[in-house]
């Protein structure tokens, strides 16, 4: 399922409007990546389906705080031993 793992950022609906201003339904899909980590507190690589702002935020706050944060909101499926 397209889900970020880290900021729980999933596809949204919306429309396609025309020129004649007709509206059909599309879906709106999280830029998702598929990123490995190397958690070095267990020495163990990780993969995570991230959404690319969820990338930044690593990029920021480090791996192990935004892992941590995503623990507690319960957006985190896989089991990462921090």
């Amino acid at each position: 399922m397209k889900v970020c793992q880290v900021t729980g950022k999933k596809a949204r609906v919306g429309n396609n409007v025309s020129h004649a201003n007709n509206k059909t339904k599309r879906l709106f899909s999280p830029n998702l990546q598929k990123k490995r980590f190397f958690v070095e507190s267990t020495g163990e690589w990780i993969t995570l389906k991230l959404s690319t702002k969820a990338l930044r935020t690593i990029n920021k706050n480090g791996l192990v705080n935004v892992l941590r944060d995503a623990k507690k909101k319960g957006t985190l499926t896989k089991k990462v031993k921090i």
